[in-house]
């Protein structure tokens, strides 16, 4: 593996340093300021438009998708600086550059598994960043951490023509946007199936279907994530959609899921070192800035410990991440399986930690709305359950181990 960047990364790298120098970074307080003032809380900032086209004026668009015939035809390893440079602002620098979650998962979906029709229909218009998109599997009910307990019918109905959705979903991200036009569900057309990986499929349900209810906002530690358009509690009553809105094949939902979670991990994993690098720099201002018992906060020795050790701590998790990019350009994302799952536990809680260690250098401003860290660390901690809790990933990484010595 060679670790330095290539040519286009780098000249990617240097255009999008300079557009959040220039445009995202001055944008934060603006879009706080515009969100006060807005009829509803899920309405977007004027500003965040004028960010899109900025980054779609300068090339800085859909860089997450590696087919060149919808997306920048970038590598996991070229795009890894990339998404760790819009981690330092995750609120408004993915949305800018059309690489936000869940749309980056559905646009990927939809360009794997789509047809044409669904491509032409969903797809091109996710591209252009003219709507937005949700992902339905997580429910309330179940133990939605394995992924087969699941509850919601997908049922075919009796003429072949339709499928009816019935089932409740929550914390489905993006779903409270105003914007949001498709949703994604996965649910079960086969609930008595032999083969329990097989029971499940995925449809497209347009958010105006009748049928369809965005109950409310679920809040993450206490805050609403305007920027991804909330998590929301969806109700799905009876809703019918064409059978023509079935991803892929029937029972082919959970392989689905699976092939859109892999690239889901490592992006997440991207931006996280992104966040910590943000810390880190927040630390170091705050330390020389501030004044405690008659010497900076930089003098004082557990200050300089909590410096040093987020400092080697991002520098290992970068590498682990950079590693996995590079394995899954090379081998694929089953040869990168072990690696996908090692950075999904490592670098939420490394990141975590080192935006624990922030919080508490800049004491009660921490934890106020005056610095990000707060948002950042709610943010990362859920992380840590959103695309597969870490005990999951835990438990199946131990299993390979382990069937070498059985």
């Amino acid at each position: 593996m060679d670790f330095a960047f290539d040519a286009r990364t780098e000249e990617l790298r240097a255009k999008l340093l300079a557009f959040m120098d220039e445009h995202v970074y001055p944008a934060e307080p603006v879009a706080e300021e515009q969100r006060a003032a807005l009829a509803s809380p899920w309405d977007t900032p004027a500003v965040v438009g004028e960010l899109k086209a900025e980054a779609r004026r300068q090339g800085l668009w859909n860089l997450f998708l590696p087919d060149p015939a919808y997306g920048a035809g970038l590598t996991n390893l070229q795009y890894a600086p990339l998404a760790e440079i819009t981690g330092r602002s995750p609120h408004l620098a993915p949305t800018a550059l059309n690489c936000a979650a869940p749309d980056t998962g559905n646009m990927e979906v939809l360009a794997q598994f789509g047809s044409e029709e669904q491509r032409k229909r969903w797809l091109q218009p996710l591209l252009a960043g003219e709507i937005r998109s949700a992902f339905a599997m997580t429910e309330p009910e179940v133990a939605s951490s394995d992924a087969t307990n699941i509850t919601t019918l997908i049922e075919r109905s009796p003429d072949g023509s339709e499928y009816v959705v019935t089932g409740r979903k929550w914390y489905i991200s993006g779903a409270m946007n105003p914007d949001c036009e498709i949703f994604i569900v996965m649910g079960k057309t086969d609930p008595e199936g032999s083969d329990i990986r097989r029971q499940q499929s995925m449809v497209l349900v347009p958010r105006d279907t009748p049928g369809v209810e965005v109950r409310r906002a679920m809040r993450v530690y206490g805050y609403e994530d305007h920027s991804h358009g909330g998590h929301a509690e969806v109700v799905f009553h009876g809703a019918r959609v064409p059978a023509a809105n079935l991803v892929g094949e029937e029972g082919g939902g959970f392989a689905i899921a699976q092939a859109r979670l892999g690239p889901g991990r490592i992006h997440h994993c991207m931006r996280l070192i992104g966040m910590a690098e943000r810390a880190i720099e927040l630390m170091c201002r705050r330390a020389v800035a501030r004044t405690a018992f008659g010497k900076p906060l930089a003098q004082q020795g557990v200050v300089q410990e909590w410096i040093a050790d987020a400092r080697v701590a991002v520098e290992q998790v970068r590498l682990l991440v950079l590693k996995t990019a590079w394995l899954m350009d090379t081998v694929g994302n089953r040869g990168a399986h072990t690696e996908i799952q090692a950075i999904k536990i490592a670098t939420p809680r490394t990141v975590v930690d080192i935006l624990d260690r922030a919080v508490q250098l800049h004491g009660a401003g921490g934890v106020s709305q005056d610095f990000p860290l707060a948002e950042l660390w709610a943010a990362a901690r859920t992380l840590r359950l959103a695309d597969g809790p870490d005990e999951v990933h835990q438990r199946s990484l131990a299993r390979r181990e382990l069937k070498r010595y059985l």
